[in-house]
């Protein structure tokens, strides 16, 4: 009816609601990128308890934690775990992806479901779960898992996977069967289609999916909590234990370590494959 009273707001490109949207962009920037660029600062303070303002600035923080074996240690085990986890949801992703986004038959939502549901399931109830499951087939078979390096490679697997599955199936939303199909039709077959065609469209996401099951892998402690053996332990749980009985700039540099490699393979994915078309 014209001249009647929108029940909605007033449009957002009204230039009056600018502020508001600006402002609130840059709250939200600041309340998330201000504890990471504390750690950082910290992770240079001379001081040995940390205090503000800074003593000085030094380098020794990040030696004194490249000389701790248990920091050491638990960088190379979660950077393997990471690797081999990232191997796994290529191996199982992204076949299972290609199924589900061109396959129709009974039960692929089921199927899509359970592949994203370590996605959903809350990380100390899956760890928990997947430990006791572990537990079941060592008294059923003899063969010991749980607590072993390749328990945590199933467990990281399992963390990883869904984000190859998603990622690359993102990639193949947006990717027109008929060109695949024009291939065939032109004779080839159904593997050099898939490699000629298809691979190369899909390859951005393949890669994205990669590098961010390396990421949730390595940046994993709920699940890794149950499954560390002795004598083997990642890099997110050293730090918890060492937060226990210390707090000084060491931890904060092995933190940064730690941001600037997970910043690093968020910044090569986006490279690669947007990340807001998955999301």
């Amino acid at each position: 009816m014209t001249g009647s009273r929108s029940p909605f707001p007033r449009s957002w490109s009204d230039r009056s609601f600018w502020p508001v949207i600006v402002g609130g962009c840059v709250a939200a920037f600041v309340m998330v990128l201000s504890p990471l660029a504390a750690i950082i600062w910290v992770s240079f303070f001379e001081n040995k308890i940390i205090s503000f303002p800074p003593t000085g600035y030094t380098f020794d923080w990040y030696r004194a934690a490249a000389a701790m074996p248990q920091f050491r240690d638990g960088f190379f085990t979660s950077l393997e775990l990471g690797l081999v986890a990232m191997l796994v949801s290529l191996v199982i992703g992204v076949p299972a992806a290609l199924v589900l986004a061109r396959g129709r038959f009974p039960g692929r939502e089921a199927i899509q479901s359970l592949l994203l549901a370590p996605l959903i399931v809350p990380g100390i109830v899956a760890g928990a779960a997947l430990y006791m499951f572990l537990i079941e087939v060592e008294l059923a078979s003899g063969v010991q898992v749980a607590m072993t390096f390749t328990g945590l490679a199933i467990a990281h697997s399992l963390i990883a996977l869904p984000w190859t599955v998603r990622l690359v199936t993102a990639s193949l939303v947006g990717l027109d069967p008929q060109l695949k199909e024009a291939a065939l039709t032109m004779g080839a077959r159904e593997f050099t289609a898939f490699r000629l065609v298809t691979w190369p469209l899909i390859r951005p996401g393949v890669v994205a999916g990669a590098l961010f099951a390396f990421i949730a892998s390595f940046v994993d402690l709920e699940k890794s909590l149950f499954l560390v053996g002795p004598g083997m332990t990642t890099l997110p749980i050293v730090i918890v234990n060492y937060l226990e009985w210390s707090i000084d700039p060491t931890i904060a540099a092995v933190a940064t370590v730690q941001i600037a490699i997970i910043s690093a393979g968020l910044v090569l994915t986006d490279r690669y494959f947007k990340l807001a078309r998955a999301f």
